[in-house]
């Protein structure tokens, strides 16, 4: 049962978002913060995980477990998401906590 998603994934750590009235929300481990990605770029995720699919789909949102076998199989220390805003994102796990965590890599990619 292939089920459609709202991103791709492309090479080894780019998500890209395709689908504008779902919000990604990444999930890269347990102690990282969570980040929504929405048409209008990324935020952060501050409200309760959905407990499963069915509420996810109610509150517009596709999970997006980064280390689930189904997209990465690891957790990432680097991930580059491309939003619906046309801008890509790089997320550098490593710098959590300083302005460099999340910051525009290129404008409009498309």
């Amino acid at each position: 049962m292939s089920q459609e998603r709202s991103f791709i994934k492309s090479g080894r750590n780019t998500i890209i978002h395709k689908e504008k009235k779902l919000d990604l929300v990444i999930v890269n481990s347990e102690e990282h913060p969570r980040i929504k990605v929405t048409q209008n770029g990324l935020e952060p995720f501050k409200e309760e995980l959905p407990k499963n699919r069915r509420e996810a789909k109610e509150r517009y949102l596709d999970m997006v477990y980064i280390s689930s076998a189904d997209v990465f199989g690891e957790e990432k220390r680097l991930l580059f998401i491309q939003a619906l805003d046309g801008r890509e994102y790089k997320v550098d796990y490593s710098k959590i906590g300083t302005k460099l965590f999340v910051r525009i890599h290129q404008d409009s990619y498309m």
